[in-house]
C-alpha cells in the first residue's frame, strides 16, 4: 500500500491551484521513491524545483505534479488539514504539560535536599576547623586530596567532550531559530540544512573544550587529542551514513544522496569543520591548565568497599531513567514525523523540553555524584558523563519497542536502514547529554570543594 505524501504550492491562478509532491512513501517500508515513478505522474515540460541541503540529505525530493487542485484555499489555512488529520494531537499538549509538570516537580526536590544537605556539610566542616577538632575527617572532605587526579583514558574523554559540546551548541541554536519561525515545517529541509551548516561551523568549540580538559588531564599528545577530536565522531557517524547510503542505491529509492552530496559534505567537513578545530586546539592548549581549588596527593587514596548502590553500574543504570522521563512523550511524536510521515510543527514544547532535559541531567548526575563522593568514590569523572549518557540506552530501547509495537515495516533493507539510522541519533544523544552530566558534575565538584576550608 503507497502513501502519497506531498506539499502544496500556491499560485494565483484561475484555473486551480499548482501541486508539487516530494515522494511515495509506504507504511510498509522506509524506503521513499520518486513520485514520478509511475507513468500516469509525469509532469512534461514543467521544471523541477530547487532543494536545500537538508531536503537532500533527508530524501525530501519535490517534484512537479501534473494535477491541479481545484479549490480555494485561504493561504494562511493552508496546513490545516496536516494539522486536522494528526491523530492524537489533543492528547499531545496535555500529555507535555502533564510532563513537564513532573520534570520540574522533582528537579525542585533534588536541588532543594542537595542545596539543604551540602549546607550543612560545609558549616559543619567548617566549623571542625575552626574549633581545631582533633575529630578525624568523615564523608566527601576525606577525598579532597584525589578528587581532581586525572581520569583513565582521559584522551577519549577530552574528544567525547569536545564532539559533545559542538552537538549541545548545535541543538540549543537550531531549536532556539526553530520556535522564532525562521526554520517553519513550510520550508522543507530547513531545519536540516540548519543542523549541518552549525554544527561545520562549531569546530572551534569542540577542539578548544577538548584540548583544554585534555590538558587539564595531564595529556601532553595534543595531535592526536585534535586529529580524534576532528575525525572519530564525525567519522562513526559518516560511515554508518554512507553504508546506509548505499543500501538505498542499491534499492534505488529516491533518499539515496547522489555522489555530488556526498563530496559536498565532505569538503565542508575536510576544509571547514577540521581547520576550524584545530584553531580552537590551537587556543585551548595555548591556554593554561585549569586551576583546581585542591591539591591532588602523590599517592592515590583506597577507595573503601562500596554498597551495591554506590558502585558505579547501578548508579549509572538509576540516573538515566529521570531524563529520559521528560523526553519519551516528545520523543514518540519525533519518530512519528520520521518514520511514520506525520507533520512536527511543536517546536515550542520542544524546545523548553531540552531546556528541562538539560536542567534534569545535571541534578541527577549532580545528585548521584554526591553520594558517591560521600561513600569516599572519587573516580566522578567518567561517571558522571556516563550516567547522563545512559539516557541514550533508554533511547535505543524504546526505539527498538516503537520499531516492533507502532510500525509496519516488513524487507531487510528497510529493517537495516531503521536501526542503521537510529544507532546515528543514539550516539549523538548519547554525546549530547554525556556532556551535560560532566559539565554538571565539574562545576559542582569545583563549587564545594572551593568553599570548604582545606589544610
Amino acid at each position: 500500500m503507497l502513501m502519497l505524501a506531498f506539499k502544496w504550492f500556491y499560485h494565483v491562478v484561475s484555473s486551480g491551484i499548482e501541486l508539487f509532491v516530494n515522494r511515495l512513501d509506504s507504511v510498509e517500508s522506509v524506503l521513499p521513491y520518486e513520485y514520478t515513478a509511475f507513468d500516469f505522474c509525469q509532469a512534461e515540460g514543467k521544471k523541477r524545483p530547487s532543494e536545500n541541503l537538508g531536503q537532500v540529505l533527508f530524501g525530501e525530493r519535490i517534484e512537479p505534479s501534473p494535477y491541479r487542485e481545484e479549490k480555494n484555499i485561504r493561504w494562511a489555512s493552508r496546513w490545516d488539514y496536516i494539522l486536522e488529520s494528526m491523530p492524537h494531537t489533543h492528547i499531545q499538549w496535555f500529555s507535555i504539560m502533564n510532563s513537564l509538570v513532573i520534570v520540574l516537580f522533582l528537579s525542585g526536590m533534588v536541588a532543594m535536599i542537595m542545596l539543604r544537605t551540602l549546607h550543612k556539610d560545609i558549616a559543619r566542616y567548617n566549623q571542625m576547623d575552626s574549633t581545631e577538632d582533633a575529630q578525624e575527617e568523615f564523608g566527601w572532605k576525606l577525598v579532597h586530596g584525589d578528587i581532581f587526579r586525572p581520569p583513565r583514558k582521559g584522551m577519549l574523554l577530552s574528544v567525547f567532550l569536545g564532539s559533545g559540546t559542538q552537538i549541545l551548541i548545535m541543538t540549543f541554536v537550531t531549536l532556539f531559530f526553530a520556535c522564532l519561525g525562521f526554520l517553519s515545517p513550510a520550508n522543507r529541509g530547513a531545519l536540516m540544512t540548519c543542523a549541518v551548516v552549525l554544527w561545520v561551523l562549531l569546530g572551534t568549540p569542540a577542539g578548544y573544550v577538548a584540548a583544554r580538559f585534555y590538558k587539564s588531564f595531564g595529556g601532553e599528545k595534543w595531535k592526536t587529542n585534535v586529529l580524534l577530536t576532528s575525525f572519530l565522531c564525525p567519522g562513526i557517524v559518516f560511515a554508518d551514513f554512507f553504508i546506509m547510503n548505499l543500501i538505498l542505491w542499491g534499492e534505488g529509492s529516491s533518499a539515496a544522496i547522489p555522489f555530488g552530496t556526498l563530496v559536498a559534505i565532505l569538503a565542508l567537513w575536510f576544509c571547514i569543520s577540521v581547520p576550524l578545530t584545530f584553531i580552537g586546539a590551537y587556543f585551548g592548549f595555548k591556554k593554561n591548565a585549569i586551576e583546581h581549588p585542591v591539591r591532588t596527593n602523590q599517592i592515590p587514596r583506597q577507595i573503601p568497599e562500596q554498597s551495591f548502590y554506590t558502585k558505579p553500574l547501578p548508579g549509572i543504570i538509576m540516573g538515566g531513567i529521570l531524563p529520559f522521563g521528560c523526553i519519551f512523550i516528545q520523543l514518540f511524536f519525533i519518530l512519528n514525523s520520521i518514520w511514520s510521515h506525520q507533520m512536527y510543527y511543536m517546536f515550542g514544547f520542544l524546545f523548553l523540553v531540552f531546556i528541562i532535559l538539560v536542567i534534569t541531567c545535571s541534578e541527577a548526575t549532580i545528585l548521584l555524584c554526591y553520594f558517591h563522593l560521600c561513600a569516599e568514590d572519587y573516580h566522578w569523572q567518567w561517571r558522571s558523563f556516563l550516567t547522563s549518557g545512559f539516557t541514550a540506552v533508554y533511547f535505543l530501547i524504546y526505539a527498538i519497542h516503537y520499531f516492533f509495537s507502532k510500525l509496519q515495516i516488513t524487507g531487510t533493507a528497510s529493517t537495516i536502514l531503521y536501526f542503521g539510522y537510529t544507532m546515528i541519533m543514539v550516539l549523538i544523544f548519547f554525546l549530547f547529554t554525556g556532556t551535560i552530566g560532566f559539565f554538571a558534575c565539574f562545576w559542582f565538584v569545583t563549587k564545594i570543594y572551593s568553599v570548604v576550608k582545606v589544610d
